[in-house]
């Protein structure tokens, strides 16, 4: 009965002391990692590239909202124009192009010649809320994590610009997403698959 005492009590010590001694998870490595997944992307105006110039039917609020508050931000010179319509008569436009400051601001399609958007700031993540290990990788975390976007420039700050591009209104605030980290044969985290831009939750 001793021996089986004493033998109880060395394996709880055995216990006691591999837990003790496991790693604690550093969030900080989690948040370098989502980090330098993210560093290369930029938020824009548009969810997909446009072409410029462009044109759009000037009673439709709906076509030219975007775009003239990129006229007010100044970044597009408008120009009202008479488009004759067949059999019809005609009908009122706007023709929008990129002014001297739109071009400087203006990052190009290199897949599509004349397409390109209005990007601006870089995603930055500000804490770690949870993460999850999976249950069948030791090496696998799922983390949810908070962001925001930093070097939003005066243009997209605008109340108009807000109002026409409502990504730009939620990326003035703190946002959540959630990816997949696994550690690396060289200790280091990162995220699997490559991180694209977040779109919140």
């Amino acid at each position: 009965m001793r021996k089986r005492t004493i033998f109880a009590l060395v394996v709880a010590a055995a216990l006691g002391w591999s837990t003790g001694c496991k790693k604690e998870v550093n969030k900080g490595e989690f948040i370098s990692a989502i980090d330098a997944s993210l560093a290369h992307h930029h938020d824009c105006v548009w969810p997909a590239p446009v072409k410029m110039p462009a044109q759009a039917d000037a009673s439709k609020d709906e076509a030219t909202r975007g775009y003239d508050a990129l006229v007010d931000a100044g970044l597009l010179i408008r120009t009202p124009e008479e488009k004759k319509r067949f059999l019809i008569g005609s009908k009122q436009v706007n023709d929008y192009d990129l002014s001297d400051k739109g071009h400087s601001s203006w990052t190009p399609d290199p897949s599509q010649p004349g397409y390109g958007n209005f990007c601006f700031g870089h995603f930055n993540v500000t804490a770690v809320d949870s993460f999850k290990q999976d249950p069948t990788n030791p090496s696998e975390y799922t983390v949810n994590y908070e962001y925001e976007v930093e070097g939003i420039p005066s243009w997209a700050n605008t109340a108009e610009s807000r109002l026409a591009f409502p990504k730009i209104a939620a990326d003035t605030s703190i946002q959540n997403a959630t990816v997949t980290v696994v550690k690396g044969s060289n200790g280091g985290w990162a995220v699997v698959p490559p991180q694209p831009a977040p779109t919140g939750q």
